[in-house]
């Protein structure tokens, strides 16, 4: 089974790409959606109170993503311990997960640090999500209801798109300019015949 990485910078639309791939039939693991549910471990909890202090969960001990990210993406030290405890679980998960989906011409894995993390090595593929960085920065403070500063602390801690070009096998442009549709459509027949 082929397995491929889709990744892009915040902002940049990945979720709205993985979308098109799942309406062509794809599995996709979404590891910042996955990665939610190993918080409520109480091993892990007690090693997130640890480094950014109990504020990051709520009384029922259900995480506030906000405040950890707070906390994180300030904190370049704090963001590395972080991904030491999360990323290992994730792609432990991913691998049963993909498991799962053995049947499957090809899986995706959705995550924003696939480069970043190293995980690169794991895929036969990569797909690049790119958007010009005022047009990322509009979508993510509307969504994620934060300030400028917010969001250039986030992007601060990925590779600029340029240096993610370089390692991409395929690149999806959402700057508007082009329509996604028929960019999916295209990646998803050219991986399909080298599966």
């Amino acid at each position: 089974m082929t397995r491929a990485g889709i990744t892009g910078n915040i902002g940049t639309g990945k979720t709205t790409v993985c979308r098109i791939f799942e309406s062509l039939g794809i599995k996709v693991y979404y590891a910042d959606r996955e990665a939610r549910k190993f918080y409520a471990d109480p091993e892990v909890a007690r090693k997130v109170v640890a480094l950014a202090g109990k504020q990051v969960y709520d009384d029922r001990m259900e995480l506030r993503p906000g405040v950890l990210a707070g906390i994180v993406f300030n904190d370049e030290e704090k963001l590395k311990q972080l991904n030491a405890i999360i990323h290992p679980m994730v792609l432990e998960d991913f691998f049963s997960w993909a498991g799962r989906h053995a049947d499957k011409e090809y899986i995706l894995y959705e995550s924003a640090l696939l480069f970043e993390s190293g995980f690169i090595k794991h895929f036969d593929y990569s797909i690049l999500v790119i958007a010009p960085e005022l047009l990322a920065m509009k979508r993510v403070m509307e969504r994620d209801r934060i300030d400028e500063a917010g969001f250039l602390a986030r992007a601060r801690r990925q590779l600029g798109q340029e240096e993610k070009l370089s390692g991409a096998d395929f690149v999806i442009d959402n700057s508007g300019n082009r329509p996604l549709i028929p960019q999916v459509v295209d990646i998803h027949h050219a991986i399909r015949q080298q599966a």
